[in-house]
């Protein structure tokens, strides 16, 4: 018969011995712990002028996107949820090419903090945990719970019409882009309808996207312009696609980070030399939207 042994319920803020920078050690030792994915760790003790020190700044290997996290043993209270928020303010000014994200762990988030937090959830990416500690046959464990998420913003083709008017392509050719930028559009939308032949292409004022049966299919998005024609694949940034793209020698602009998107520069040739790259990404954006 399986032995069953009860966990205590330790409190480590009145613990002799484990302290938050225990709490620290298993956290950078194993980021994953924390229950927001495989994330590395990127700084410890992380020094801000005038405003102390960030306790830990973990890092997504795939989105790149950047974890400001503050721990408080014991209950939160108002100059951890202040500190929280500054680290992270003070993270994503300094490195605005990362999408940032405030986190709060502590051993008890109170119903007042929480509905507190709740009133920035929106406006500020805040994400609360609340750390428990147990002892179990001589052995201590932490265990990690999400109370409150991060809200997720929504997409550009969500709420496409909120954000660019609908247009058409008489309109793209006289104002925007001319009719080869256009035709490099339309030679890569052919490679969209391999997989897809549904889909239609939708010009809105400030790109073009996809539509299929009356909804925003924006996993890849074009923008002609006069002299130059951009694709954007909504792919995650990894390694692997950026040695395919350099690789390739395909010129490629900063990655969007806030839309999760690659934007690389196509021409005529590019069209003709790499059509399974563009083909390989295009299915590959399809794909994740798809799930």
């Amino acid at each position: 018969m399986t032995q069953y042994t009860k966990p205590k319920r330790i409190w480590l803020r009145q613990h002799p011995i484990l302290s938050e920078n225990w709490v620290q050690d298993i956290i950078a030792a194993d980021p994953s712990v924390l229950g927001l994915g495989d994330l590395v760790l990127r700084d410890r003790e992380r020094i801000h002028p005038r405003a102390g020190r960030l306790d830990l700044l973990l890092q997504d290997p795939e989105t790149y996107k950047r974890y400001e996290v503050e721990l408080q043993l014991g209950a939160t209270d108002e100059n951890h949820i202040i500190r929280t928020i500054e680290y992270w303010d003070i993270e994503r000014k300094r490195y605005p090419q990362y999408e940032h994200c405030a986190v709060i762990v502590a051993e008890d988030i109170t119903s007042r903090f929480l509905n507190v937090i709740s009133l920035f959830n929106g406006a500020l990416p805040i994400i609360a945990i609340q750390l428990q500690a147990y002892e179990i046959s001589g052995h201590t464990t932490l265990v990690f719970t999400k109370v409150l998420d991060q809200v997720e913003r929504g997409l550009v083709d969500e709420d496409e019409d909120a954000i660019s008017a609908p247009t058409d392509r008489a309109y793209w050719e006289t104002k925007k882009a001319t009719p080869k930028t256009l035709g490099l559009m339309e030679k890569l939308f052919e490679l969209v309808k391999e997989a897809d032949p549904e889909v239609e292409l939708k010009y809105n004022k400030f790109y073009v996207g996809l539509i299929k049966q009356g909804r925003a299919q924006n996993y890849v998005t074009f923008r002609p312009k006069r002299t130059s024609m951009t694709l954007e694949p909504k792919l995650p940034r990894t390694d692997e696609t950026d040695a395919l793209l350099e690789a390739a020698g395909l010129e490629t602009l900063e990655y969007a980070t806030r839309w999760n998107h690659y934007r690389i520069r196509v021409t005529e040739k590019d069209i003709k030399t790499h059509t399974d790259l563009f083909r390989q990404l295009i299915n590959a954006a399809r794909d994740r939207r798809e799930g």
